[in-house]
C-alpha cells in the first residue's frame, strides 16, 4: 500500500500539478460535454486509488480557527455542517473532508510565536487537548493515530486517521523534556521554527543569528529522530534546514512549503536544499494557493478568506 501525503497552499512543481490535475476533476462540467463519461471514468479511477491508498493532508489550522473563532468551544461549530457557510468561510468541514477522499490528517497545534516565552508549553498542551477533544466528538469520523500502522488500520475502518503537527518549535521552551512530553500526548511532527528565530534554529522570515542550529538545535533534532517524531523544515531558514539534513538519521518533512524555482519566497525551499531530499528520503509539500508565497510573473490568487487560513492541497 502506498500512502499519498497532501498539504496545502501555493506554487507547483510540474509533477504536483500533474497529481492534482489526476485528482481534481471539474465540479461542474457542461451537460453536452462529451469529455464527461471520461471524466466520471477519471473519478471512479481516483476513488479507488484513494480507497486502497490513504491520502495525507499534511498541515490543517482547524485548531487555531476554532480557537479564533469560538475559543475551542467545539458546540460552537458543527463539523458536520457547511463550515464554508460561515463568515468568513472556513475550509474544513466532515463532508468536504469525505468528497476529498481524505484518510489521514494533521491537525496543527500552533500557538503565535509571540507567546514563545513562558507558558509556550501550557499554550501548546491546550491546542493538543483541543484535538483530543475534536476526535473524541467526533469519533464516528475520526480517530487518533500515533504510528504508521495505526493510519493504515484506521483508513481501512473508513474513518480519518487523525494525527498532531506542533507548528514551531518555539512551542517547547527550549526544553527537551517538553519536546518528549508533547509527544507522550500524541505530537508526531514539530516544525523547527515558525516566522521567527528560536533561541536554537534560524527561521526562513527573521535576520539570521545562529547560521542555521545550534548545538542544542541538533540535539533537538537528534531526539526526535529517537523518539519517531518527524522534523518538519518548513518555516525555516536554507542553513537551518541544510544542518537538520546533516544531522537527521530519518526522513524529514516540509510540510507545507513552495519550491523556490517556482515561488521566489524566503518560506520556500532551494533547489540545492530539494536535491538532497531523495538520499533523505523525505518529502516536501507544495502550495496550491498562498497569498505569501507568490509567483514572480503574477500574484497568487487570495483565498476567499483573506488568506488568513490558505486552502490547503499538496503532493509529494
Amino acid at each position: 500500500m502506498k500512502t499519498i501525503f497532501i498539504k496545502s497552499s501555493a506554487a507547483l512543481t510540474a509533477g504536483a500539478v500533474l497529481a492534482i490535475a489526476t485528482i481534481v476533476i471539474q465540479a461542474a462540467p457542461s451537460r453536452h460535454d462529451a469529455s464527461v463519461p471520461e471524466q466520471d471514468d477519471l473519478s471512479a479511477r481516483v476513488r479507488d486509488i484513494l480507497r486502497e491508498s490513504p491520502l495525507i493532508d499534511g498541515h490543517n489550522d482547524l485548531p487555531g480557527e476554532y480557537w479564533e473563532r469560538v475559543q475551542h468551544h467545539l458546540a460552537e461549530i458543527d463539523l458536520h455542517g457547511d463550515t464554508g457557510s460561515l463568515e468568513p468561510p472556513m475550509h474544513t468541514d466532515i463532508p468536504r473532508l469525505r468528497q476529498g477522499g481524505v484518510g489521514g490528517q494533521f491537525w496543527s497545534v500552533y500557538i503565535p510565536v509571540e507567546m514563545g516565552g513562558p507558558g509556550a508549553v501550557r499554550a501548546v498542551l491546550g491546542q493538543i487537548d483541543f484535538v483530543h477533544r475534536l476526535i473524541e466528538r467526533y469519533n464516528d469520523t475520526f480517530e487518533l493515530a500515533l504510528t504508521a500502522d495505526d493510519i493504515v488500520r484506521i483508513h481501512g475502518s473508513g474513518k480519518i486517521a487523525s494525527l498532531i503537527g506542533m507548528e514551531g518549535g518555539h512551542s517547547i521552551e527550549s526544553s527537551l523534556a517538553a519536546l518528549r512530553m508533547t509527544y507522550a500526548v500524541g505530537a508526531r511532527y514539530m516544525t523547527l521554527t515558525h516566522a521567527t528565530n528560536t533561541r536554537w534554529a534560524d527561521s526562513g522570515t527573521d535576520a539570521p543569528k545562529f547560521n542555521g542550529l545550534t548545538a542544542f538545535g541538533r540535539e533537538v533534532v537528534r531526539e526526535m529522530n529517537r523518539m519517531g517524531m518527524l522534523v518538519d523544515i518548513s518555516h525555516v531558514s536554507p542553513k537551518t534546514m541544510h544542518d537538520a539534513l546533516d544531522v537527521s538519521e530519518a526522513p524529514v518533512i516540509f510540510s507545507h512549503s513552495s519550491i523556490r524555482g517556482i515561488s521566489d519566497h524566503p518560506r520556500t525551499v532551494p533547489d540545492d536544499v530539494l536535491r538532497r531530499i531523495p538520499d533523505n528520503g523525505g518529502g516536501s509539500h507544495g502550495h496550491l494557493r498562498d497569498p505569501a508565497c507568490r509567483r514572480r510573473e503574477a500574484p497568487a490568487q487570495r483565498s476567499r478568506d483573506g488568506g488568513r487560513n490558505p486552502a490547503e492541497i499538496s503532493l509529494s
